[in-house]
């Protein structure tokens, strides 16, 4: 799958655009790395957002072999990066589709030529519903799937549709949520329910499978989220069961499709087990994980342990997932003994899921390579434009002008903070830049 991409890759780079230097205005994507720009040498004004270019690599490569080693597909979720240069590598891997989260986000996909999206969520507002429909309309050929989990959406989407007139059914999705939780059905009942009104309103409407976000489920007992979690993937699939048995299914594949980032592995066990009992449909299991491409250096990496152990021999051999963000800054300030404050703040790092952390510093002149930051050092603090690392110990050597960088947790919050990323290679040479739309 070839997305349209040459006319973004030809585009100068506007001189408004964060983190550019002066030497790269005008300059095109495609031509970025003729620069031969470095990182370490100061190159760039900082902050500035990176992705490891070998980290990418390994990272896409990984999932492609555990998706096949689980007999499941994948449409990552593009609204972790919004960049379709990503979304090149990921259909380069094998990927599906795309999942999205709003109508706007289909409307960029679209632009950039993807041509399968699972919108992992409903429409209900006038404006969405025409966007959506109004690409539905213009190609034939593009492969859409929405959510439902009320009849009143289901009408609200039957009624859109009759209204444009639109010549094919609307693909939709059967959700599957919990109580106290998100949208999706509370219960296998509801479920039933909801999904016999909508096999009813066929043709405007095409029932094509179940869904779940487990992700919904988070916290510190992990006991607690895990049976959570698969609660919800079980769920969807005895709601798939029984409509494989009752004939719910419009003509084609029955997708069951979960899988966030933090329990891909129990959505591919679980899903990939369901069978359609003879009733000759053919079952699809589909998984959105986003975050996998870059993965991260703290939320996921410390659920990555946890999800080697449960998924035994699916994980496959060697290393999982390689952290590939980082957001680099300078020091500008040693106000007192133990705190450095440097120019990178919430404008720029995620802290959403948790503060960000030191990982590597350089100082120019002295080292040869970023070195580790110490366990003791932390960030206690961000501004808007400014974070604030302290060392417990009270031994901290920085000093005004070294660079550091600061991994993230929750890859999703950073990405849409940096309209143009740099790929780099491992000795922060500037290899290339990636541009995001959200």
């Amino acid at each position: 799958m070839t997305l349209t991409l040459a006319p973004l890759l030809a585009e100068p780079l506007p001189p408004t655009l964060k983190g550019l230097p002066a030497c790269a205005e005008g300059v095109s994507l495609q031509d970025l790395h003729r620069l031969r720009l470095s990182l370490l040498d100061g190159d760039l004004p900082l902050p500035a957002a990176v992705l490891k270019a070998s980290a990418l690599a390994h990272n896409a490569r990984w999932m492609r072999e555990f998706t096949a080693r689980a007999g499941v597909s994948l449409a990552p979720h593009g609204k972790t990066t919004m960049a379709p240069q990503l979304f090149q590598r990921q259909f380069d891997e094998g990927a599906w589709g795309m999942t999205a989260a709003t109508a706007a986000h289909v409307r960029t996909y679209r632009r950039f030529g993807v041509p399968r999206v699972i919108l992992a969520n409903q429409l209900v507002g006038k404006a969405d519903l025409e966007l959506v429909l109004r690409e539905l309309e213009a190609e034939p050929a593009f492969d859409f799937y929405l959510l439902v989990d009320s009849s009143a959406g289901l009408e609200l989407l039957r009624r859109a549709a009759l209204e444009r007139g639109l010549k094919r059914p609307v693909q939709v999705l059967l959700e599957v949520g919990t109580p106290g939780g998100r949208t999706g059905v509370r219960s296998t009942e509801e479920g039933v329910a909801l999904a016999r009104l909508i096999r009813d309103a066929s043709p405007v409407i095409a029932l094509r499978g179940v869904e779940a976000f487990e992700g919904v489920y988070s916290g510190p007992e992990t006991a607690r989220v895990e049976l959570g979690a698969l609660t919800m993937i079980e769920t969807v699939a005895e709601l798939a069961r029984l409509g494989c048995a009752e004939g719910w299914f419009a003509p084609g594949e029955v997708l069951l499709t979960a899988g966030g980032s933090a329990f891909f592995d129990l959505a591919a066990k679980t899903l990939a087990a369901v069978e359609a009992g003879g009733t000759g449909h053919a079952l699809r299991v589909v998984l959105r994980s986003g975050c996998y491409l870059s993965h991260d250096s703290l939320q996921y990496e410390r659920m990555q342990d946890r999800m080697k152990q449960r998924a035994g021999a699916l994980w496959g051999d060697g290393p999982g997932l390689r952290n590939a963000i980082e957001v680099w800054a300078h020091v500008q300030s040693v106000p007192e003994p133990g705190r450095a404050i440097c120019t990178a703040g919430r404008r720029d790092l995620s802290y959403d899921a948790c503060l960000p952390a030191p990982l590597w510093w350089y100082r120019p002149g002295l080292h040869e390579a970023p070195q580790a930051s110490p366990p003791e050092w932390s960030v206690s603090k961000l501004n808007d434009q400014h974070a604030y690392v302290d060392a417990s110990d009270g031994a901290l050597p920085l000093q005004v002008g070294d660079l550091i960088a600061f991994g993230i947790g929750h890859p999703c919050t950073t990405f849409d903070k940096w309209p143009l990323l740099y790929t780099v290679d491992d000795g922060y040479r500037v290899t290339g830049g990636v541009r995001t739309f959200f």
